[in-house]
């Protein structure tokens, strides 16, 4: 599926959950010369056919979104339409959140503190083909590239660690053995550099590993 190629106005998606913040964006950016709103979103499968629809130039998008996720969004549009151009506008910095969208394929990763004046700027930048990352978030990406990656079982331990649960309630629900449990929590504690279950559970949360949403999410 093609992007249509238009030297202005830059045509754009803005796909947030939260109204006010969403009628913000659109009021800003429609008095914004060379930019125009074309769509809006409320949630990640809304932001989907929103984008089938207009084909946005540039679509800024949250990452925490009713039934489907930011990076969910961005994995499957881009599966259809790889040349299709995201900017995260978020209030999350954890490095993992930072990662995934931009392995997603997202050109720029803006916190919802940013100015009006960068938020032009970088829908400007991303349209030119350019990415914008920046600095503090750049350094929170270092960080996480320089960490080792939690395993699927590791990372199924650490969501249970999470929920408050024991070793013996963990090795109940994963089907595995209290032995094996500790094996699992030992590994991941050196990897996420913490010594204890409280200090895991809070970064887990604090850097974006494990998110509140996806422990309401019923398991498959």
């Amino acid at each position: 599926m093609a992007i249509p190629e238009t030297k202005a106005p830059i045509r754009v998606l803005v796909v947030e959950d939260h109204h006010v913040v969403r009628q913000g964006l659109v009021a800003l950016l429609n008095v914004v010369e060379g930019v125009q709103v074309v769509g809006e979103a409320a949630d990640g499968v809304e932001a989907i056919a929103q984008f089938r629809k207009h084909l946005p130039n540039i679509t800024l998008i949250d990452l925490r979104l009713p039934r489907l996720t930011g990076v969910e969004v961005i994995q499957r549009i881009r599966m259809e339409t790889p040349q299709a151009r995201f900017i995260v506008l978020t209030t999350y910095d954890g490095d993992e959140d930072i990662f995934r969208a931009l392995q997603a394929g997202a050109r720029a990763y803006l916190l919802k503190g940013m100015t009006t004046e960068e938020l032009i700027a970088t829908i400007r930048t991303v349209h030119a083909g350019r990415s914008h990352i920046p600095p503090a978030i750049a350094e929170r990406l270092a960080e996480r590239m320089g960490t080792e990656e939690l395993t699927p079982r590791e990372f199924d331990v650490l969501e249970q660690i999470v929920h408050g649960k024991s070793n013996k309630e963990i090795a109940t629900e994963l089907e595995i053995s209290e032995a094996t449990v500790k094996t699992h929590i030992n590994s991941l504690l050196g990897k996420l550099c913490v010594t204890d279950r409280t200090q895991a559970a809070t970064a887990a949360l604090q850097r974006g590993i494990v998110t509140l949403e996806s422990l309401r999410k019923p398991k498959p």
